[in-house]
C-alpha cells in the first residue's frame, strides 16, 4: 500500500515557476515508478512526466512540457518532485502524483496503482 500526498500548488503568473512535491508513505516506495498527471476543467487526465523506480535512465515527458518541467525523486525521503518553469496558462490544472507498480514511470494511466488527491496549479496570463 502506498499513500501519496501532493503539495506546492498555487497561483502563479505566466512565465513563473512552481515546484510540486509528493510525499509517499510505505516501505515499498522505491520499487514504484512515479508519475505526474494533470486534469484541466472539462478535459481528460493527461500524463505530464514519469520516472523509473531507481530514477535512472531518461525520465518521460509529455511533449507539451519538455524543456520546461523536470521530475526527480529521492527514495531516501520517499518523495517525488516536479519542477515547473516557464509556466503557461494552459498548464492550469489539478496535478496528481501516482505510483506505477511496473516501476517504469511510463505514460499509461492504467499502469499506475496509487494516486494522490491532487494539488491545484493556476497560471494567470
Amino acid at each position: 500500500q502506498v499513500q501519496l500526498v501532493e503539495s506546492g500548488g498555487g497561483l502563479v503568473q505566466a512565465g513563473g515557476s512552481l515546484r510540486l512535491s509528493c510525499a509517499a508513505s510505505g516501505r515499498t516506495f522505491s520499487t514504484y515508478g512515479m508519475g505526474w498527471f494533470r486534469q484541466a476543467p472539462g478535459k481528460e487526465r493527461e500524463f505530464v512526466a514519469g520516472i523509473s523506480w531507481s530514477g535512472g535512465g531518461m525520465p518521460n515527458y509529455a511533449d507539451s512540457v519538455k524543456g520546461r518541467f523536470a521530475i526527480s525523486r529521492d527514495n531516501a525521503k520517499n518523495t517525488v518532485s516536479l519542477q515547473m518553469r516557464s509556466l503557461k496558462p494552459e498548464d492550469t490544472a489539478v496535478y496528481y502524483c501516482a505510483a506505477d507498480h511496473y516501476g517504469l514511470g511510463h505514460s499509461r494511466p492504467g499502469e499506475y496503482e496509487y494516486w494522490g488527491q491532487g494539488t491545484q496549479v493556476t497560471v494567470s496570463s
